[in-house]
């Protein structure tokens, strides 16, 4: 899970995704370089990081549906998404479906 080589943004995505989902997996992957040159990359506050995907799997999304399972995810990364992350693509998943 844990990547010495991501930007703070993503390293903050990830500590906070494992502090309150305790995932069995996770992948944060930054993908503002497919968006470069949009008028909404690089925003001041993150740098080049603002846009991500992430992948998890977590026994927290037991029984919740999917619109549930985002808003959960939505909720941890609240400061992240106020600060300028333009982008949050979601994967997830309960260890069942992983």
């Amino acid at each position: 899970m844990a990547d010495q080589g991501k930007g703070p943004v993503a390293a903050s995505i990830e500590k906070k995704l494992i502090e309150g989902l305790t995932p069995i997996s996770l992948n944060v992957i930054d993908e503002s370089h497919h968006h470069a040159g949009h008028g909404h990359a690089g925003d001041k506050r993150h740098g080049n990081e603002s846009h991500f995907r992430v992948e998890v799997v977590s026994a927290a999304f037991e029984g919740k549906s999917r619109v549930e399972r985002h808003r959960i995810v939505n909720g941890l990364l609240a400061q992240e998404i106020a600060e300028g992350v333009h982008a949050l693509a979601i994967g997830a998943k309960t260890p069942g479906e992983g």
